[in-house]
């Protein structure tokens, strides 16, 4: 294995760590009410907007970083914008969610997305890919089946809705010339959006010191820095790796609630997450062979 291999694989593990992270740390915080979903939210971007920011002064002038980020683009608003979306949601929902059924409803999205935008640039789906994605969706309905301790429809449609705005975040990685400089654009552009979240605050009494130092470390490195590293090495990863490759994530991610938030992993979570999985993988498998 060549040295460039090896440095794409470990960054990319790297990447993929730091996603479950976010989720681990996002349910950590919010299920044991160490700070409000808005409060969260708008640490973590800020602690994250902050920590690119220094990243690229301590590489570049000040000069260079003013012209690079502090200038709006179209791109970077939309990035911004969609980073935001992502991000409010994501705690939104885990109020309501468990790190396992987040994970599995984030990435399944993602990747449901990833695929219909391909459908849309004029990609040609075969009877297999569809298969995979009716077997997705079935494993998600069944995960929101009503039962005892199945995640709400609210807690769906939020994540849902993170979901979208991650996958279509990470099509944009895609094309990034300058992966540092895009992510920074997009996480400073994203604090004006994430300031009025602070009038949502019920009261700063209710953050915690542990609270607010695990929103930082989420803002400042498993988002912040993951994500810069994700934009790193997206350009040398197909749309379809992209896809499999976060595949890993929600298991990752329940292992992390298991061993860190003491939840159980219920049997209904784990046939869920091989229906969507399976499905998923069964949709990116095929779609690389017709690459081939």
């Amino acid at each position: 294995m060549s040295q460039k291999t090896l440095k794409l694989v470990f960054f990319t593990t790297l990447a993929l760590l730091a996603f479950a992270g976010n989720s681990v740390l996002c349910r950590l915080v919010l299920g044991q009410g160490l700070m409000d979903a808005a409060g969260f939210t708008s640490v973590r971007l800020i602690a994250g907007a902050l920590m690119l920011v220094l990243l690229m002064a301590l590489s570049k002038s000040a000069q260079s970083v003013s012209k690079q980020v502090i200038t709006p683009r179209w791109q970077g608003i939309m990035g911004a914008v969609l980073l935001f979306i992502y991000a409010v949601c994501f705690s939104l929902a885990y109020l309501m969610l468990d790190t396992g059924s987040g994970a599995l409803i984030l990435f399944g999205v993602v990747q449901l997305t990833m695929l219909f935008s391909r459908l849309i640039g004029g990609y040609r789906a075969g009877c297999l890919e569809w298969l995979g994605v009716l077997l997705a969706f079935s494993g998600l309905s069944y995960l929101l089946w009503p039962a005892l301790g199945t995640p709400s429809w609210t807690g769906f449609v939020l994540m849902l809705f993170s979901g979208v705005a991650w996958g279509l975040y990470t099509l944009a990685g895609q094309g990034s010339a300058q992966p540092l400089t895009d992510t920074t654009r997009n996480f400073l552009w994203s604090v004006p959006l994430a300031l009025p979240l602070l009038l949502w605050v019920p009261g700063f009494e209710h953050w915690s010191v542990d609270g607010v130092i695990l929103a930082v470390f989420s803002g400042a490195l498993t988002s912040g820095l993951g994500y810069a590293i994700w934009y790193t090495v997206l350009p040398s990863l197909t749309a379809t790796s992209a896809g499999v490759l976060q595949l890993s994530v929600p298991v990752l991610a329940a292992g992390g609630g298991v061993v860190f938030a003491g939840e159980s992993l219920s049997q209904r979570l784990v046939l869920s997450a091989a229906a969507v999985l399976g499905g998923i993988l069964l949709v990116m498998l095929t779609s690389q062979r017709q690459q081939v």
